[in-house]
This record gives structure tokens, sequence and C-alpha cells, in this order.
């Protein structure tokens, strides 16, 4: 392998260095001929220079053992760059000498420069980032749209803000705008189910809108979606009662335009249903669904979410967990005459796209992680075990602050409407049943004081320590995969 020189200059000037004094003093101090890489005429701001590119194809295909640089910025004037550059040498064994600043990553010295440089590459790339969320947290609150792909039956457009600059928009896609009519006028009515839904539009060889298919996600994500909605008092309460923050003034809820729900979100928390300090504002473009639709279909997918969640009903304590490692679409339970039970990838019925085979044993399956779980039950200190399990308090707490402030968005609305108070009230009366049975049920359990054990537990109680360690687990022919949080 060679021993290499580069060297750069953007403009011939007086006070600069010349490419070929760069190579004597670099070749001075390796005491041998190098072998040369040149770029005259381009700036150092980039790497996209061409002798620079034919260096790094060299070092990629392992021809160079050392690299010398009259000086740093000869290199890269980037210091987020040269962080990403020096990972390919690092990969590649090469080692890097800068002779300006006595820069030699063979020596200890050279070796503490290059971690000041990363740590400073590191604070660029971090207030790099926070430019960008801060950009994008402040076009949301003004209306504008802050970025990315435009949600499905819209595009990108340009319009007039209130200052007269163009700012990025929504604009309705006129086909696309009316199969998302269909989705939410289907998805509202009595029995419909987002799988019936998803098996009428593939079969009408509708594409859905990252794949061709549609499933229960991809449908769940667009009836989440917010832009649709023509906001009106009713949409900015519905908001207020999740313990989202409002943005944009009451009277900017115009039952015209849609709205915008911008804020981090946990993975381990619920996706779409948990808004809470999450940003609200109203968007500059209009929507297209009406407000009474769409608060219809979001009291339905939560209501759906509940149920999913309690585990009543299901035939494995392992439910929602288990996914096709062929495809990722959800593993359902199936019965055969003899009533053993055995596991269908939903994406071979839902999405027509699956021709994976399971033959996993479930019982096994579900035995081997029962004892997986245990172990590390027992392992877990006192205190932990218990929090895995009796969290069922804080979650009332939370009911009863979801209803604190549900109250008082009425009560300082100037458009109270009694029958969404009662409905919004009742579905969380719901809820906090739900958890009330789940602590009694709990409760009941003979467990070793201070100690869970599993086995004993109730169906509903083991779906909940399950969720509590399991990410997923990815299900093949006859193997499973489990992904742990743990």
């Amino acid at each position: 392998m060679a021993w290499a020189v580069y060297a750069r200059q953007s403009v011939e000037k007086k006070n600069s260095i010349s490419i070929e004094s760069q190579i004597e003093f670099c070749q001075k101090a390796a005491g041998q001929e190098l072998k040369t890489y040149l770029d005259c005429g381009y700036s150092g701001k980039n790497t996209q220079r061409p002798d620079f590119q034919r260096l790094f194809k060299d070092i990629q295909d392992d021809k160079i053992e050392k690299l010398y640089v009259y000086r740093l910025d000869r290199f890269s004037r980037s210091v987020a760059d040269f962080g990403k550059l020096w990972d390919t040498l690092r990969s590649h064994n090469v080692e890097f000498v800068s002779i300006n600043e006595n820069f030699d990553t063979s020596t200890p010295m050279g070796r503490a420069m290059l971690h000041i440089i990363m740590v400073f590459a590191q604070l660029e790339r971090e207030t790099t980032a926070e430019r960008v969320k801060d950009n994008y947290y402040r076009r949301a609150s003004l209306g504008s749209w802050p970025g990315g792909a435009a949600p499905y039956g819209f595009t990108i457009g340009r319009c007039m803000d209130k200052t007269g600059r163009a700012v990025p928009t929504l604009d309705i896609d006129p086909e696309k705008a009316e199969v998302v009519r269909k989705i939410f006028q289907a998805y509202a009515e009595k029995g419909a189910s987002l799988g019936s839904i998803a098996k009428t539009l593939n079969r009408e060889g509708i594409a859905g809108p990252k794949r061709e298919t549609w499933d229960n996600v991809s449908l769940s994500r667009l009836l989440h979606t917010p832009c649709y909605v023509q906001a009106d008092e009713q949409v900015r309460l519905h908001y207020q009662g999740l313990g989202a923050v409002i943005s944009s003034p009451p009277e900017d809820f115009d039952g015209v335009h849609g709205v915008l729900v911008v804020g981090k979100r946990d993975k381990s928390e619920r996706k779409y249903t948990d808004v809470k300090d999450h940003c609200v504002s109203v968007l500059n473009s209009v929507g297209f669904i009406s407000s009474d639709l769409w608060l219809t279909c979001q009291d339905k997918l939560l209501r759906n979410a509940q149920i999913g969640n309690s585990g009543k009903g299901s035939h494995t304590w392992l439910s929602g967990l288990l996914k096709c490692a062929s495809c990722g679409y959800a593993l359902k339970i199936a019965y055969k005459e003899s009533g053993k039970r055995y596991l269908q990838c939903s994406g071979k019925y839902n999405a027509a796209k699956c021709g994976a085979a399971i033959a996993a044993d479930l019982s096994a399956l579900e035995a081997e992680i029962a004892a997986q779980i245990q172990r590390l039950l027992d392992e877990a200190p006192e205190e932990a075990v218990e929090a895995t399990i009796d969290n069922y308090a804080s979650q009332l707490d939370e009911i009863d602050r979801r209803v604190d402030r549900l109250i008082d968005a009425f009560s300082e609305s100037v458009n109270l409407n009694t029958a969404y108070l009662q409905r919004a009230l009742s579905r969380l009366e719901w809820e906090r049943q739900e958890i009330l049975e789940a602590r009694k049920r709990h409760a009941a359990h003979p467990a070793l004081p201070g100690k869970i054990i599993f086995n004993v537990l109730s169906f509903e109680d083991k779906k909940i320590v399950a969720a509590q360690f399991i990410r997923r687990i990815d299900v093949g022919n006859d193997s499973a995969e489990v992904f742990w949080k743990v």
C-alpha cells in the first residue's frame, strides 16, 4: 500500500502556499516520495472535488496506508465533514498526518487532537439539528406546511402568507381526496372495520400511500391525520381535552382550514392517540372532511384501540407482538379441527402479498417466552417488578387530569356543545372502569410477596407484563426471534 499526499488550492494568492510547496513539505516530513492527489481551483467547503473523490476511492479499495496534508483546511474546511471522512480513514486503517498542525493519528497527541475535532463535529451536528427543529416548529406555528412529503390526498404548493411571502402549503389532489372521503365515510358506518375497508380498496385496485396495497396501519394513520379536517371549535376542544398545546387563537378554527399536530413521540407510547403537550396549529391549507365526520372517526379509533389493548377475546397473551418475519404484518390466531392453535400472516389476506407458511408451535413459543420473562422478573429489583404491573394508580390519575382538562376547555369555550362533552366524558369513564377492573384482578393474584409468578397471572396481566418486556416477535416458518426492550 502507498503513502499519499493531498494538496488543494482554491485560487492563486500572494500569501497562499502553492500546491507544489504543499507537496514538498509533506514529502520532506514523510522522508519519501508520496503518491499525489491534487485539486486546483476547488473550495474546501465540500467534498465534491475530482482528485479528492479519486483519493477516497483508493482508500476504500485499501490502496492507501498513510495520508499527508500540509494543513487540515486543505483537506476539509468543515469540521462535520472531517468527522465523516475520518470514519472512512479509520475503517480502512489509514493514518492521517497534518504537517502544519503537527497532527498525526499514529501519536497520542494526534489522537487527542482528533478527539477534540470530533467533539466539535458532534456540536456542529447537534446545533444544525436544533436549528432545523426550531425552523420546523416555527413554520408549523405560522400555518405553513413545515416540510416533508404531503399527506395522501394533497400535493405541495405555494401560497402567500399575511406578510406577502410565498410559503409552502397543501393543495388538494382531487382524485386522491375522493379516496380519503370514501375512507372516512366508510369507517364511520356501523360495523365497518379497518380490515374490511382495506380489503375493499385492494379489491378495487386503489393504490395505497406508500405501497400498492392498503392495510390497517396505513388506514389508521390516514384516519388520524388532522390535515383533512375542516377544523372548528369542536376540533379545538378535542385536542385541548387531550392535553395538546393550542398555538392558534380560537378564531382561526373557522371550519374551513385543516390543522397540524407536531411533537416528539416516544416509540413506546401510543403513536396516534397520545398528543399530550404536542403543538396544534391551524394550517394555511383547507380541509375537506367535515368536523362531525372526522370527530366520529376519532372516537371510533379510540374505542377500538382501548378494546384492542384490553386483551378480551384474544387467543394468546402474545397478541399484538407477533409479526411475520417475511413481510412484517401482524400474525393472527386460527384453529384447526383438532383445536390446535396455529398462526396466519394477516398480510396474506389483508394485502394479498405474503405467501409465508408459518408452522411454529404457538404453545411451545408461549412456554419458552414465559420462562424467559420469569427469569427477567426473578433478576429484577423488587421495586422494578412492582412498577412493571402496579401502574394502575398513575393511569387513574391521568384519566382524572384528562377529565379536568376537558371540563376546563368547555368552561372557557364560547361554543359549548353538551353532546360532545357527554360523549367525551363517557369515553373516559369507560376507560376508568377498565383500569379499575384490571387492578381488581391484579389484587387477587396469589403471587409471592414482592415477586411476580408469571404463570399464575391472569390472561390480561400476562399481556401487560409481556408488553413491558417485549418489543416484537418475528415468527418464521419454524423459528422465532424475540426483540426485547431490556
